[in-house]
């Protein structure tokens, strides 16, 4: 694996590149950065050539400029640059919940740097018949964090999002994984402050994305919670068939062996779509 920074308009972008093949970028979610997928990323290392990275904000990737409320324009915009900067052509790129929106900006940007993207629980609450509610929620946790504290505004989002307390044992986490609690607390401290609320409030170009190599994709075991419910409502708007994934909204950490080996057979057999 190798590692480096790449220079972005207000931002330095810290990213890794490990394996051969295509480029499969992966974007994590709200708090989440390179690690987040770092079980995920070793299974299909000798299929493609694996980028993942911090975002702008979190971890390792430095904010230049002065902090503000972030928007997922300018993280995908971020995206465009790092894909440029790795070169391989048109990649497929992965993206769970806040990154799913950042992979649905970048196609209808620029489409010609995306081969396929699959958008996990991409959650556009604009598209939810209780888009109200959940507008109105994340503002508490918002507000939550500001009042309480990182901890508790976790607590209430995690669930409200289906995220597991504990993961699975046989599992085993990697050593630098375990020195992670401090970075991800401070990366769950930005999101809450900075993204959760303008996060929620984007709402992809539709019709960019209508016909573009997009597969929208839910958790199995998340179909009772928001983000597969606004999966849905995605793949509807963009008239495309949506696929499940094993696990739950953060199914990647859990069962990372089957989560790649699903994401493989979906990079490798073309979007369907709803007919008209």
């Amino acid at each position: 694996m190798r590692t480096s920074t790449l220079r972005v308009p207000g931002a330095d972008i810290y990213y890794e590149v490990r394996g051969v093949g295509p480029v499969l970028l992966l974007v994590p979610g709200g708090g989440g950065d390179a690690q987040a997928y770092a079980r995920l990323a070793r299974v299909p290392e000798d299929r493609y050539t694996v980028v993942t990275f911090d975002p702008r904000g979190s971890s390792r990737s430095t904010l230049l400029e002065e902090l503000g409320e972030q928007r997922i324009e300018v993280y995908a915009e971020d995206v465009s640059l790092l894909l440029k900067e790795v070169g391989g052509g048109p990649a497929h790129v992965f993206g769970s919940s806040s990154g799913a929106l950042i992979g649905l900006d970048l196609t209808a940007r620029h489409p010609g740097q995306v081969r396929t993207l699959v958008a996990h629980e991409p959650p556009v609450v604009s598209f939810l018949p209780d888009a109200a509610h959940w507008t109105a929620f994340l503002r508490e946790v918002h507000d939550t964090q500001a009042e309480q504290g990182t901890g508790a505004a976790l607590r209430k989002f995690a669930e409200a999002m289906n995220l597991p307390r504990q993961f699975d044992p046989g599992a085993e986490l990697p050593p630098e994984a375990r020195r992670m609690p401090a970075r991800v607390a401070a990366n769950m401290e930005f999101f809450f402050r900075h993204q959760v609320r303008s996060f929620s409030a984007y709402v992809p170009d539709v019709e960019a994305l209508r016909g573009a190599p997009v597969i929208v994709a839910g958790g199995v075991q998340g179909r009772p919670y928001m983000p597969y419910k606004a999966a849905l409502a995605v793949a509807e708007r963009l008239g495309a068939q949506p696929a499940e994934f094993p696990g739950d909204h953060v199914g990647y950490l859990a069962e990372p062996v089957t989560f790649a080996e699903r994401l493989h057979e979906l990079l490798t057999t073309p979007p369907t779509h709803r007919p008209d």
